[in-house]
């Protein structure tokens, strides 16, 4: 059976991962021992931790659900909270079955809060204004990604792919030897499907899971990329936990991300610097961090890389046609006005002040003599051998 069970007691948490699908009750043995000196040692909660079980046969779910009933009819003051992930989806509706039986079991799925104002960022109305966004970055990342390693014939995973137009471009230009793109949004990995069957591209594994809690096993890939999705996080350090181990030894993972009230633009500079300004404060209202792209090189290192280069680019107006630039901002203010600053209750006289600054920045790169910048960091890192 390809399953491992643990007990972590810094933590009072009882973790299970892989397939568990026995024959008889007697293959659980030992998983059944390391649960009871786990119940013998804990006090307030015991964590079940299920995020990393992707499989579970109805014999073990049963003898599972033995050992946590039991456990709390006997400690009548214990409490087991069983942790699971949305992207295992039958774990959350099977084991809030026990939560019926006892009040003292509770199950979290503990991704649902893990990735704030996903919704926003997974409005339907934003997957043009992404394309065209990965469109203009990318005519800066073909020349980077190579100066950052990456080279035609690799093993690469693409994680939080989003609407996938970015592996698209590196399966086109570096043809390399293995391409996961990974997302926790269904509605993202649908369209990118659909884009991939559109261009007649086969070579691109879509995979639907949780950047923090990777279903893929350890040094698998020579590059691992992941664009745009550390600001996101609530918790990066544990995504690039994630990145660091899937990634093989001597392999790099490349990382952008934006500080975001560093855009520019003239004219109308003020009222641009004011606006973005408070971008940064609605969206760490959000627990997230736009403003991370400089810290990225700390990330890494903290995180156990070597060889950390970073550097830096603009996306303006003068990438391509004025009018990509002017439709981005036009969606930033969608979300970050429309959405964003309406959830946290936000005064009218703010928002017309909010809004007004994204009209100013969409001025600024459409007017003949103006100038509108996004800037990006880029920053990668080796893991050592």
């Amino acid at each position: 059976m390809s399953f491992t069970v643990r007990y972590d007691d810094n933590n009072q948490e009882f973790l299970i991962s892989g397939s568990m699908r026995p024959q008889s009750a007697l293959e659980l043995n030992e998983c059944r021992k390391i649960f009871e000196d786990a119940i013998a040692a804990v006090r307030g909660t015991l964590y079940v931790n299920v995020k990393r079980l992707v499989r579970l046969n109805n014999i073990a779910f049963r003898e599972l659900a033995d050992l946590i009933v039991a456990a709390c009819r006997d400690r009548p003051e214990l409490k087991i909270s069983v942790i699971t992930s949305s992207v295992v989806g039958w774990s959350t509706r099977k084991f809030a079955a026990l939560s019926r039986i006892s009040a003292n079991v509770s199950v979290e799925q503990y991704d649902k809060q893990f990735y704030p104002s996903q919704d926003v960022l997974e409005d339907a109305d934003f997957i043009p204004v992404l394309r065209t966004q990965t469109k203009m970055t990318w005519r800066h990342e073909r020349n980077i990604l190579p100066r950052h390693g990456l080279k035609e014939g690799m093993a690469i995973a693409d994680i939080c792919c989003g609407i996938g137009d970015f592996a698209v471009l590196v399966y086109k230009d570096f043809k390399p030897s293995r391409l996961v793109a990974l997302d926790h949004s269904k509605p993202s990995l649908a369209y990118a499907r659909r884009v991939a069957a559109d261009f007649g591209l086969t070579g691109i594994e879509y995979i639907y899971g949780d950047a923090a809690e990777l279903l893929i096993e350890d040094n698998q890939f020579d590059f691992v990329t992941c664009r745009h999705a550390l600001q996101v996080f609530s918790r990066p350090e544990v995504l690039l936990k994630e990145l660091y181990r899937i990634c093989k030894p001597g392999g790099r993972v490349y990382v952008t991300n934006e500080k975001v009230s560093h855009c520019v633009g003239e004219p109308r500079g003020e009222s641009i610097k004011w606006t973005y300004e408070q971008a940064a404060k609605v969206w760490a209202f959000f627990d997230m961090d736009i403003e991370c792209g400089p810290k990225s090189r700390r990330f890494l290192v903290d995180c156990g890389f070597t060889d950390v280069k970073m550097e830096s680019f603009m996306v303006s107006n003068l990438d391509g046609d004025p009018q990509d630039f002017a439709d981005i901002i036009q969606a930033w203010e969608n979300a970050f006005v429309g959405q964003m600053a309406t959830r946290r209750g936000d005064s009218q006289e703010f928002m017309d002040r909010f809004r007004r600054g994204f009209q100013d920045h969409a001025f600024a790169a459409l007017h003949p003599k103006g100038y509108a910048g996004w800037p990006i960091w880029v920053a990668s890192g080796t893991k050592p051998q």
